[in-house]
């Protein structure tokens, strides 16, 4: 009977995160969708194949190198060595079709791979798909400026490095951040989005502003998306991806009880503690409603910002939205909205920052006081039942935030963007923003138009001949 029942919570859970990955993928749809719709007519292409290929780019450097980051690096470099993961390898017999039992020629045992041969596959494509997240975050912000190269570089940077090196300090259960600083991010308030929106901004500072942003007083011109409909459909399409999102941070069944002679099997938090989709499920709809209704209000009715602080309530709840009543996530998530919304304009009015679609502010700004906020309303409760005596604390979720916004976000992406506008590699020529990055395909679109209007004119002189 123990073995069935260890079957079929195996199989269950490995179809649990199957579904996952679909949903996530929804996310990139809706991204895509956003930033076309929010680029002007001669960027469009160029903005859709940019965020387009980070999936590749993204995919195969995550394979090689990304999903063993997580696993090795929860204690490194600060307190303690590399751990050795031979699971997430990209040699290893588990990365690819196995069955279970001892994989020829290895060290491991029968009882290693009973987990690994069903659930690497799927575990990996999650933690994937976050990265594509934590990516295409940033594309939004650089649109109709950066060169394709110097942004995919960067994709491969945050989505297969530094946001994998966070998610391993503060999303593993045995991770440093959670042991030394008590720190608490179920739903990845920091983990991706606070990173993501400090990565940005570092891009953001070196890249400077798209042509005609600023007056010549130092006044913002407001550039309107130029297709509201699809940036409508993006971010309803954005926030069908993040029922995915929340549902992979979680593990659908297990036995939370192991240390008494008894079993309670129970749905967990990323760090094990016991929790409910029933839970995330009214959190997540709060905290939605709470970021809309505020957005609203603070941007006077605009549909671009309440849709965005929408998901900037999302964002803000998402750290501790395993454990807040629902009413606190929705005054979380209307409290992050109107932070995000003030710290845009004040960061753009004082710094002349042009951020094309409020990324840092929708994911970086809220996502950075949603881990502060938390840090409050939690304040005493243990992060995880692994480090029972690491409690949350609001000093602890600040400096966790600075290390997610800051040192793994913002230093990153400044550094690559000054050694990329070194080489002259990092934005392109102006006379090809004026233009449209576009301009090339409209070049080669017209010289076939032209080309067809010969043929059909030589093919009617031919048939007038033979008549």
């Amino acid at each position: 009977m123990s073995d069935q029942l260890t079957s079929l919570v195996t199989i269950f859970t490995e179809f649990y995160y199957w579904i996952t990955i679909p949903l996530m993928f929804l996310i990139h749809v809706g991204f895509c969708m956003y930033e076309v719709g929010a680029s002007r007519w001669t960027n469009h292409m160029h903005t859709l194949m940019k965020n387009t290929m980070l999936i590749p780019l993204v995919t195969i450097t995550f394979f090689f190198y990304g999903w063993w980051i997580y696993f090795a690096f929860p204690k490194f470099p600060f307190f303690g060595d590399l751990v050795a993961s031979p699971t997430a390898e990209p040699w290893s017999q588990l990365m690819g079709p196995h069955l279970g039992g001892v994989p020829a020629n290895s060290d491991f045992e029968a009882g290693d791979t009973i987990l690994w041969s069903r659930l690497n596959g799927v575990f990996w494509a999650a933690f994937l798909l976050f990265s594509w997240t934590a990516a295409s975050i940033v594309s939004g912000s650089v649109i109709e400026r950066i060169r394709p190269s110097a942004f995919w570089l960067a994709a491969i940077l945050i989505g297969s490095v530094a946001w994998v090196i966070d998610a391993s300090w503060g999303w593993h259960y045995d991770g440093w951040m959670v042991e030394k600083l008590g720190y608490h991010d179920a739903y990845a308030s920091g983990v991706i989005h606070a990173i993501a929106g400090g990565f940005a901004l570092g891009l953001l500072v070196v890249l400077g502003p798209r042509i005609g942003k600023f007056r010549p007083d130092g006044t913002a011109r407001n550039i309107p998306p130029q297709n509201p409909w699809l940036v409508t459909l993006g971010l309803f399409m954005i926030y069908v991806g993040f029922w995915g999102f929340y549902v992979a941070c979680n593990i659908p069944i297990i036995d939370i009880d192991q240390a008494d002679d008894r079993v309670f099997f129970s749905a967990t938090n990323i760090y094990l503690g016991p929790t409910t989709l029933s839970a995330i499920t009214v959190n997540f709809l709060m905290s939605l409603s709470g970021g809309l209704l505020a957005g609203y209000i603070v941007s006077r009715g605009d549909a671009f910002w309440t849709y965005s602080l929408g998901l900037a309530g999302i964002i803000t709840a998402s750290a501790g939205n395993d454990m807040y009543h629902p009413i606190q996530a929705m005054l979380v998530g209307a409290a992050g909205a109107v932070g995000a919304y003030w710290l845009h304009y004040w960061v753009e009015r004082t710094f002349k920052i042009d951020d094309a679609v409020g990324a840092v502010a929708v994911h970086g700004y809220a996502g950075f006081l949603g881990l502060v906020i938390s840090g409050f309303l939690l304040w005493g409760f243990p992060t995880s039942p692994i480090h029972a005596e690491s409690l949350i604390t609001p000093h602890g979720q600040f400096l966790g935030a600075l290390v997610m916004f800051v040192v793994l976000g913002f230093i990153p992406a400044f550094i690559l963007a000054k050694i990329l506008d070194f080489f002259g590699l990092l934005r392109i020529p102006r006379n090809v923003e004026l233009a449209g990055l576009d301009l090339k395909v409209m070049q080669e679109r017209a010289e076939d138009a032209e080309e067809l209007r010969k043929a059909i004119k030589e093919e009617e002189a031919g048939s007038a001949g033979s008549a």
